[in-house]
Order: structure tokens, then C-alpha cells, then sequence
């Protein structure tokens, strides 16, 4: 069962939504600076400020998941995420394109496989908002059960989803610093 969200923005809602989101930028930008990737850590989610994103995120706000889902159960979509994701290159869904092939392969929409730069960036966006959500309740395995919960076959490329999954797996297993150590070695720059 949903929770009801009251949809009236207050100043204290927005100001706990401003909060949440530049705690969530800080942490992905603190991760990112550990394994190299310094410019997409200070670019992370600059979007989430714009009017379109943050007037419904502090709408919807309730501090223990995204502002986004409420969004779209009350009107069956989400107006900020239709924003977010076009506009942020972490974001599998930001990789979908027409298939010109479709007649052959029989798919109209194609998953495109990701720069393994923003496949790390997707890593951090996951253990940051894990962290974010889960609060002190937050162990290395968190981001690895919402991928497993939440990603729809077929939408994220194979290649992509196989790199993701093995990275989420080595953080679950062996934690933050010797996966950040892997990726820092292997990973960032391909």
C-alpha cells in the first residue's frame, strides 16, 4: 500500500528536499573524486535544482524514498524524472534509442551500452542514494538488492547491466574500498 503525500509545496518540505538532494551530490561527488572522475562529480545531478525537478521533488518530498514515485502515483508519471534522466548521462535509461533495424530484430527501443565513465557514476548515484534512504540501516549490499528489485530486463543494455551487476556484487562482497580501488585501476577512463 502507497503512502497518501500531501501535494502542497511548504517552505519546510522544500527546504528538506534541498537537504536531501545536496546530501545525495555531496556523497556521489565524494565517491566520484575517489576514483578519478572529478569533473562528473561536480556536474553530478545539477539538474535536480531546476524548477522543473526540484518544484516537484519538494512537492512530493517525504525523506525516505524519491519524490518521484509519489509524483507518479498520484498522475501516473513522473514529470521530474521525464526531465532527469534525458538530461543525466549516469542514468541507463538516458542510453535507449530507435533501432532502424527493427524490423529485422523485431525491437523498436534498444538499449545502448553505456561509457564505463557513467557506469561508475551510476555506481555512486546507487550506493548515495542507498545511503541516503537507508540512513544508518544502510549496509554495502543495499544498492545491489535495488538493482536486483528494480531493473527491468531489457532496458539497460546486456554489457552494461553485466559491468553494473559485477561492480554492485564486488561492493556487497568486499566494500567500498577495494571496489573504489578496482575502479580507480580498471575502470574510469574506458
Amino acid at each position: 500500500m502507497s503512502k497518501k503525500v500531501r501535494t502542497r509545496i511548504t517552505a519546510q518540505k522544500a527546504w528538506q528536499h534541498f537537504e536531501t538532494i545536496t546530501k545525495h551530490r555531496l556523497l556521489v561527488m565524494e565517491g566520484c573524486v575517489a576514483v578519478g572522475l572529478y569533473r562528473q562529480g561536480m556536474l553530478h545531478d545539477l539538474s535536480k535544482y531546476s524548477p522543473t525537478e526540484f518544484l516537484v521533488g519538494a512537492r512530493y518530498f517525504q525523506g525516505d524514498r524519491s519524490p518521484n514515485n509519489a509524483e507518479r502515483e498520484e498522475i501516473g508519471y513522473s514529470t521530474s524524472w521525464l526531465h532527469h534522466k534525458g538530461r543525466n548521462r549516469h542514468h541507463f535509461e538516458y542510453w535507449v534509442d530507435y533501432n532502424l533495424r527493427a524490423e529485422v530484430d523485431g525491437k523498436r527501443v534498444i538499449p545502448v551500452k553505456m561509457p564505463g565513465r557513467y557506469v561508475v557514476e551510476m555506481l555512486m548515484d546507487r550506493i548515495a542514494a542507498s545511503k541516503i534512504y537507508r540512513g544508518a540501516e544502510y549496509t554495502d549490499a543495499d544498492p545491489l538488492r535495488y538493482f536486483e528489485g528494480g531493473c527491468p530486463d531489457g532496458f539497460m543494455h546486456p554489457e552494461t547491466a553485466a559491468l553494473l551487476r559485477k561492480l554492485l556484487v564486488m561492493l556487497a562482497e568486499q566494500g567500498e574500498e577495494r571496489t573504489f580501488a578496482y575502479v580507480r585501476s580498471h575502470l574510469h577512463k574506458h
